[in-house]
């Protein structure tokens, strides 16, 4: 994700911060500060925030690890002011991996809130029943209630939240997976409505929720319509066959002079016919900006790059394009470039392939 920062690594998982996860820094502060004008309120305030997406990286750290028991690689945990995003590879294929990778991060939480409670009735002898004011009050009592916020919140069954993949996990028993999508997707845009309508008599915070959910549910019901529309179709009947490729020798003008025709913004690097590398717009730009046209290509170029295979079926190899951080995949049959594949050539194919299905069902119909 750009405007991401990495802060370490975890479990062989990178943990990275957005950017503007430090605006939701300074907002906490200053409104700890405001009521009392108290320093040692404003640092109370960033201590819990900062405990809070500590939780919400263990909440994360939950579907990854779930998701590694089924061969699923997490590439990234990122932090954003409105909660944690967990990266993965891909989405378990079986239900029943599904609905265990979805449940794992509420039920982090749930453990999490039984040792607090446990903790507060059986050391410090304390209510777990209270007050929780925004400044002050018990840590571990709005610790607690934190957690059972957060796996309450989740088990919403609706998409992007973890309810929504475990009822999509329920229904995809009994049901084709792309009808089960679709009729979560549709329960979580119900959820959505309500919310909104909620939101404009009583917390405007739910408006944005209710957007949240709507964009969300639309997006996975999409992506599940796309990918099932890829199945089947090999990747060499949507790759581009008229493609430019750079030499490693080349200056970086020589892409520049490609980009500027029209023709494409990622390009294969060859070296002697051999395909060793890709060559992102993005570091293209950055190094254009720091070293000039004169840079060569070699020295900007990604060595660790994803490809596909003409022969591979086309569903995979586009999860592979939307994960990784480029436009387009080098199409390699026996170690010779063929082609490359991009989400815009994947999306005008499919056009086409819906054009060519309504009219040759028009034609059975006349």
């Amino acid at each position: 994700m750009r405007w991401s920062v990495r802060l370490g690594r975890i479990s062989g998982i990178d943990l990275k911060m957005h950017v503007t996860f430090l605006l939701l820094l300074l907002w906490v502060g200053v409104s700890y500060y405001l009521p009392r004008h108290s320093w040692e309120d404003a640092w109370s305030g960033l201590v819990f925030i900062i405990t809070l997406f500590a939780i919400v990286i263990l909440h994360e750290l939950g579907h990854a690890l779930a998701a590694r028991r089924f061969g699923i690689r997490t590439r990234d945990i990122t932090l954003l002011p409105i909660g944690g995003v967990a990266r993965l590879e891909r989405m378990p294929e079986e239900p029943k991996e599904e609905l265990l990778v979805a449940l794992a991060g509420p039920a982090v939480n749930v453990a999490l809130g039984l040792v607090i409670g446990l903790f507060m009735v059986t050391v410090t002898h304390s209510s777990i029943i209270g007050e929780i004011p925004l400044v002050g009050g018990d840590f571990l009592r709005k610790l607690l209630w934190v957690n059972v916020a957060l796996a309450g919140f989740n088990m919403i069954p609706a998409f992007p939240m973890d309810g929504g993949r475990v009822l999509r996990a329920l229904l995809a028993m009994r049901m084709d997976y792309s009808q089960a999508t679709h009729v979560a997707a549709t329960v979580g845009q119900v959820l959505a409505l309500g919310f909104g309508f909620l939101g404009l008599f009583t917390n405007p915070f739910l408006v944005f929720i209710a957007l949240f959910v709507w964009m969300g549910a639309a997006s996975e019901a999409s992506l599940v319509q796309m990918k099932s529309s890829l199945s089947g179709i090999p990747v060499s009947r949507a790759m581009i066959t008229d493609y430019r490729t750079v030499h490693a020798d080349d200056p970086l003008q020589a892409a520049i002079d490609h980009v500027l025709a029209g023709f494409q913004q990622d390009f294969p690097v060859l070296d002697s016919g051999r395909l060793v590398g890709v060559l992102v717009r993005e570091d293209l730009l950055k190094a254009l900006a720091r070293e000039g046209p004169g840079a060569r290509v070699g020295e900007i170029m990604r060595r660790d790059f994803e490809t596909a295979d003409p022969a591979e079926m086309l569903e995979p190899a586009f999860v592979r394009l939307r994960s990784c951080a480029c436009r387009a995949l080098p199409v390699v049959r026996r170690g010779q470039l063929v082609g490359i594949l991009t989400a815009d050539n994947v999306g005008e194919f499919l056009m086409v392939q819906a054009a060519v299905q309504e009219a040759v069902g028009s034609q059975r119909a006349i």
